[in-house]
């Protein structure tokens, strides 16, 4: 089935979210009908271990870490894709982003 939009789901510490809002637009992302900068986020707590080699944003190798992050949700055509992925990397704090970019049924 071919789909037009995902939806991005962003796991990212609060003070960065404007900074991401910012950046995900100008690359296309956020935008529906006739608006832009349509972005919603919510608190989640996180949890992680870094592993050998890793350089973590925050937290000990070989530690079970937890901390606040939220949520940040938007739209996107599917033509955007690529560069907002990229726009999230060059924004995001963390070594390895989590990030989730899911079809969606509605035009």
């Amino acid at each position: 089935m071919e789909y037009k939009f995902v939806k991005f789901e962003v796991l990212i510490p609060e003070e960065y979210v404007e900074a991401l809002r910012e950046k995900v637009n100008a690359a296309g992302a956020c935008r529906l009908g006739n608006y832009d900068n349509c972005l919603s986020y919510h608190p989640v707590k996180g949890f992680w271990r870094p592993l050998e080699g890793a350089n973590p944003y925050l937290g000990e190798v070989g530690k079970i870490e937890e901390g606040e992050e939220v949520k940040a949700e938007f739209l996107c055509a599917r033509e955007y894709v690529d560069e907002v992925v990229k726009a999230i990397r060059e924004v995001h704090p963390y070594e390895e982003p989590m990030f989730f970019i899911i079809p969606l049924l509605n035009e």
